[in-house]
């Protein structure tokens, strides 16, 4: 993600990586990838991600489009991963959308 994220940024990279007891989760095979943003409103946006390289190192992301950050405030972000032993899903994590003028 970039350092600071205003609202309505448009091809923001939204970064995951799935993790099991702090090592990265090989979803070379996924079967598929989700980021979840809930927005400061609640209202929640599924995205479908892509790998972010081959998908050993378990990093997998998506690119903001018009609408996705249209709320100033505190986004959360969790991603899930469909592959071969189960479905998973990541840590929550937060980021700040500031106002523009």
């Amino acid at each position: 993600m970039a350092s600071q994220i205003h609202q309505n940024d448009v091809g923001t990279k939204l970064l995951v990586t799935v993790t099991d007891d702090g090592s990265a989760v090989d979803i070379s095979a996924a079967s598929s990838l989700t980021i979840f943003l809930k927005q400061p409103d609640g209202d929640v946006l599924e995205k479908s991600a892509t790998l972010n390289t081959s998908g050993e190192d378990g990093k997998m992301y998506y690119l903001t489009v018009l609408g996705d950050l249209d709320k100033a405030g505190t986004y959360k972000i969790q991603g899930k991963v469909v592959i071969s032993t189960g479905t998973f899903y990541t840590s929550i994590s937060t980021f700040k959308v500031h106002c523009n003028l």
